[in-house]
């Protein structure tokens, strides 16, 4: 597998942490050891990795959490770091998205999310509309 279809496998599990409303995975894939930060659509920033996995534990614990699906993922490397851009669908609705990536232990692990308002629509071909998990 190459480091760019790993980064993007990496972001897939990310949203499919979210849509499976599964802490442990995503707890396990945001890094252990480099410093994290994630800005939530509306939130003020937030730092350490405790605060964030607070936040995404009381996100995906809420029964009225939203469902979500992740379009055209283009991913970016930059050595040890990279980079994912995407387009969050929430409710019909859009968001775009980065997340970032640190390669640790091999893995790729989260560091960054930041999600927020676009006025932007991507072209979703029928394999990514989403399914009924999402």
């Amino acid at each position: 597998m190459s480091d760019t279809d790993a980064v993007l496998f990496a972001n897939e599990v990310f949203y499919r942490a979210f849509v499976d409303r599964d802490f442990a995975a995503m707890d396990d894939l945001w890094s252990k050891t480099a410093p994290v930060t994630c800005l939530h659509p509306g939130w003020g920033p937030v730092f350490g990795r405790k605060q964030v996995m607070q936040t995404w534990k009381s996100i995906i614990s809420h029964p009225d959490s939203p469902r979500i699906a992740c379009h055209m993922a283009q991913a970016h490397l930059y050595g040890e770091t990279a980079s994912v851009v995407c387009f969050e669908e929430i409710d019909k609705r859009f968001l775009v998205a980065t997340n970032i990536f640190v390669r640790e232990d091999r893995l790729w692990k989260m560091v960054h999310h930041q999600s927020g308002p676009t006025a932007a629509q991507p072209e979703i071909s029928p394999e990514e509309a989403p399914g009924p998990l999402n």
